[in-house]
């Protein structure tokens, strides 16, 4: 059989290391072997009872055709709803577009803004999919350095100089995917200055922002201008444990949602209609006591992992502010992050991901979901020390 020959496009995505490593996990506990989950980032909790009933009864009633492209009208405003509730901005129904998985909203947004030979300034280390998605659509990723020292938030002076004539978009993610990093306010009220000034628009990846620790999050949107010029990223994967469900949401400017349904025509058609009123359930105050516990929980997690952590030897760990990740930095260990991440999963049990699977300024780091119960994080550090004695013993 001749070789496949693929578009070069291929060749320049890139993919999703924690989907790989949980390949990797499951195949050796195939093979017999006990491993300690703490590489993908979905939440051990169920799904809100409330919320499974909403699904039950919209597939009873018949929610089980095609919808709108943009998503079912009701539904829509039902997130223009809580965005009042939560963040006390006014946006119409029609700026909002519901999506299976809120990685459409990534890709939409880049398909849509991005041409050949613009610049998408994204976080380094970040969530790899917006460096893929930027070149997919043609568009060059400028990686902005998140450093532990700065509580891996980005810093505004040298954004500044990532900053050209050819920047059309700049990628935030607060909470932040790897770190836990949580931008101020005062970070988005300089950021949004430098949209405004330099007219790029912002991509505001907010997935994780129920998930905080010390006070409500703070969203670009509601910076006075920048309602025009964001993007607005969301959905119930992570504050709901509905990652298996695929919705997500954009809010956007009328024209771009307008863009973003086209591309659900060309691409899924739509995001199932019982999920979608699911949503409206999920999103109501019904299921603000669930969301609450949960986060409650991790911060308890939170705690532990980090305390555990900094016990190690060679390695210390930052305590993260939101979402339900921790970034330690093993430099001290003297061992390369890669080579120390398979180590882990194929000497210790024990998978997590190597900081540079988020970009090069995560040299020197590991990346632990902790969600997961206590006792597994607990035998999990457990096993990163045995695999660290061993490793030290051998030089």
């Amino acid at each position: 059989m001749p070789a496949m020959k693929f578009a070069r496009r291929m060749d320049e995505i890139g993919t999703e290391t924690a989907f790989e490593v949980l390949a990797k996990a499951r195949k050796l506990e195939a093979q017999g072997r006990n491993i300690v989950h703490l590489e993908i980032g979905e939440p051990d909790f169920p799904t809100p009872p409330n919320i499974v009933e909403a699904a039950e009864r919209a597939l009873r009633d018949g929610f089980t055709h095609y919808t709108p492209a943009g998503g079912l009208m009701p539904v829509r405003q039902a997130v223009a709803d809580w965005i009042r509730r939560w963040y006390e901005v006014d946006v119409k129904p029609e700026q909002v577009v519901m999506v299976p998985g809120s990685k459409n909203v990534l890709l939409f947004t880049m398909l849509a803004l991005v041409d050949r030979g613009d610049e998408v300034i994204v976080p380094d280390p970040g969530y790899p999919i917006y460096a893929s998605v930027a070149t997919l659509a043609g568009g060059t990723p400028i990686g902005i350095p998140l450093r532990e020292r700065n509580e891996f938030r980005l810093d505004i002076e040298e954004l500044k100089e990532k900053i050209t004539q050819r920047t059309k978009l700049l990628v935030i993610n607060s909470p932040q995917n790897p770190t836990g990093g949580v931008l101020s306010t005062r970070d988005l009220e300089q950021i949004a200055e430098l949209a405004m000034k330099h007219d790029f628009y912002v991509l505001s990846d907010e997935v994780y922002g129920q998930i905080t620790y010390d006070g409500h999050h703070a969203s670009i949107m509601t910076v006075p201008g920048m309602l025009d010029r964001t993007i607005y990223s969301d959905g119930l994967s992570k504050a709901y444990a509905m990652c298996g469900w695929r919705l997500g949401f954009a809010v956007s400017p009328v024209p771009l949602a307008q863009k973003m349904e086209t591309l659900m025509i060309n691409s899924s058609s739509c995001a199932a209609a019982f999920t979608q009123m699911a949503a409206v359930e999920a999103l109501s105050p019904r299921s603000d006591a669930a969301v609450q516990a949960m986060v409650a929980e991790f911060k308890r997690r939170r705690d532990v992992v980090v305390d555990r952590l900094n016990a190690l030897p060679g390695v210390s760990c930052h305590k993260p502010l939101g979402a339900f990740y921790v970034f330690p930095n093993i430099t001290k260990t003297g061992q390369n992050e890669r080579e120390l991440a398979d180590r882990m999963l194929n000497e210790g049990g024990v998978a997590l991901l190597a900081g540079t699977s988020f970009g090069a300024m995560g040299k020197g780091y590991l990346r632990l979901s902790y969600a997961n119960a206590i006792d597994q994080i607990e035998e999990g550090v457990k096993r990163m020390k045995g695999v660290l004695e061993k490793t030290a013993a051998r030089a």
